[in-house]
């Protein structure tokens, strides 16, 4: 019997930790993420860091510290002892995105920032969940009292006005005004850590998407299609990434995946162009 003594790959580690969502491991398949622009990464290391933040935390604590009491001392050694921030000098490098970097820098995006702030919260045992909120991660701490929304750029717990004043640039591009109006708590819902790690790629993905950097681009849509497998347009788009790069058949087999698949698009004339022009391609 011979023994495969093949390292596994960036992609193949992240497969593994995102493949089930019974066990699904946010906090170390968001550090992963690393590892295609910094491949010398080391994610138990990186854990190993968090868990030193931990139990620095924890000796701040009374035994009996209620949740109201474990989330203010939290909140105070996160953003005042060890300064971390938003990146407002440089929102859209990719850096921000990386939990590794960032606990180097402190400096993130909202939803880096989260998920390193929960982890350290659930690890002094509060209820915390992420939340897709448009164009701005929160997370939500549930406490005795009720549930609290917090900006983790600041740590500051948001209001309903706040939170619907924020929300409202983004449903009046999108018409969802007067009768379409949806409650502020349908936007406040708990994402998954799949939805999670979908939208931190999903954020490198438009960095690079707007750098016209296809080879990153390429390793971003390699981790979405590990992630959300029935998402055809993540396919899609790893096909126009592999066509940009001259990757024919690649490029092929991914966008006749998304026409097979997909239903109710626009854009399925454009890509059956594309598709016939790959095919001469490859024939010639």
């Amino acid at each position: 019997m011979q023994l495969d003594l093949s390292v596994p790959t960036p992609l193949d580690y992240f497969s593994a930790l995102v493949h089930s969502d019974g066990n699904f491991a946010l906090f170390e398949a968001a550090v992963s993420l690393a590892q295609d622009e910094y491949p010398e990464t080391d994610v138990q290391t990186v854990l190993g860091e968090v868990d030193q933040l931990l139990a620095r935390v924890r000796r701040r604590l009374a035994p009996d510290a209620s949740a109201l009491q474990r989330l203010r001392i939290l909140n105070h050694f996160f953003y005042q002892d060890m300064g971390f921030g938003g990146n407002v000098n440089n929102f859209y490098d990719p850096d921000n995105s990386f939990a590794s970097v960032m606990l180097r820098t402190r400096r993130g995006i909202p939803i880096s920032l989260a998920v390193v702030w929960m982890e350290l919260a659930q690890g002094l045992g509060l209820s915390t969940n992420g939340v897709s909120f448009p164009g701005h991660f929160m997370v939500k701490v549930s406490l005795p009292m009720g549930q609290a929304v917090i900006d983790p750029l600041s740590g500051k717990s948001l209001s309903r006005e706040e939170l619907s004043e924020m929300l409202e640039p983004y449903r009046r591009r999108s018409g969802l005004v007067d009768d379409f109006e949806a409650p502020l708590g349908l936007y406040l819902q708990a994402a998954t850590p799949r939805e999670i790690v979908a939208r931190m790629l999903r954020n490198l993905k438009e960095i690079y998407k707007s750098q016209e950097d296809w080879q990153r681009l390429l390793a971003v849509q390699e981790r979405l299609v590990v992630l959300l497998p029935e998402s055809w347009s993540e396919y899609r788009d790893r096909g126009m990434a592999h066509a940009q790069l001259g990757h024919q058949e690649e490029a092929l087999a991914d966008l006749e995946c998304y026409l097979v698949h997909a239903e109710d698009v626009v854009d399925v004339d454009a890509i059956a162009e594309q598709v016939e022009l790959l095919r001469r391609q490859i024939r010639h």
